[in-house]
């Protein structure tokens, strides 16, 4: 099977208790991608997706729009790797 590509991201800032998970869950469902998103203990939100590269770019380009203002820092690695995900969910 062919690599997509896939991104790590760490969001902090008021990201927990404002529906940060169910809005990347929803604007999932407009891209095609796959993954999950968690709370973490210490505050942070954690992002697994992955995908074509132009899908992953514009989708996260759309979740942080669309929690623009509750994002301070945004902490992102990517590389291509064989698909791990089917769908998406909250962890």
């Amino acid at each position: 099977m062919a690599d997509v590509h896939h991104a790590t991201v760490f969001f902090s800032g008021r990201v927990q208790g404002v529906g940060f998970r169910y809005s990347a869950l929803q604007a999932a469902r407009e891209f095609e991608v796959a993954g999950w998103v968690k709370n973490l203990d210490d505050g942070r939100v954690q992002l697994e997706v992955e995908g074509a590269p132009a899908e992953v770019t514009a989708y996260l380009a759309a979740l942080e729009e669309r929690m623009h203002g509750h994002i301070r820092k945004t902490e992102r690695s990517e590389h291509a790797r064989t698909p791990q995900f089917s769908g998406f969910s909250i962890q």
